[in-house]
């Protein structure tokens, strides 16, 4: 064993996953499905993720334009870079813990998560809606038509009402990333976020 540097370990791990690689990806996407890889060791996400028609660019551009992040966890927004999202001037947000979504969720006998997205689409402006626990975030979107100006990760893990809420996104027409199955995680959300960000130039140094 040696010792190394973290950036050293990163690289590493990136041409190991790069030679062990069984799936010929298109460029904007391959550096997402390698994070991803690289935060669970799993080479079938290769295969799992769905990216919608140019969801890297659209996301990209929305981010430059000064979108705001919102996630369905403190764990996903935690795992978010914030020195990259402080040079791009992005703001990245959770509305889990607010005690006016718990008592309205308790009140309507719903999930914070249900709340939480339909407060997300209250708010003005670009966004990125991030979900990678609860699928009841993603219901809210369904409801009407397709909101403008967002685009979604949805990557929820779990065995109710996760595989249809991840196939309703696929079809709904809102730029979108998705882990098919039941497989994901905030962990997962937070490396497609952090792959978005590090693929603006400046964005990581």
């Amino acid at each position: 064993m040696v010792n190394m540097r973290p950036m050293d370990i990163e690289r590493r791990s990136m041409e190991i996953i790069e030679s062990e690689l069984q799936v010929e990806l298109a460029p904007d996407i391959k550096p997402i499905v390698k994070r991803v890889i690289h935060s669970t060791a799993d080479f079938s996400f290769a295969e799992s993720l769905y990216f919608s028609p140019n969801v890297v660019s659209i996301i990209r551009e929305l981010l430059l334009g000064g979108m705001a992040i919102i996630t369905d966890t403190n764990m996903a927004l935690a795992g978010i870079n914030k020195p990259a999202l402080s040079k791009l001037g992005v703001n990245a947000l959770c509305f889990m813990a607010d005690e006016s979504i718990a008592q309205a969720a308790k009140a309507r006998e719903t999930t914070r998560a249900y709340v939480s997205m339909e407060h997300a689409l209250s708010l003005p402006g670009k966004k990125l809606l991030v979900c990678g626990n609860a699928p009841t975030f993603l219901f809210p979107l369904f409801e009407n038509a397709p909101p403008k100006d967002v685009a979604v990760i949805g990557v929820p893990v779990g065995f109710v009402n996760v595989v249809e809420a991840k196939e309703a996104l696929c079809e709904s027409g809102i730029p979108c990333i998705v882990a098919r199955g039941r497989r994901g995680g905030s962990n997962i959300a937070a490396a497609i976020v952090n792959a978005l960000l590090y693929g603006i130039e400046g964005a990581r140094t």
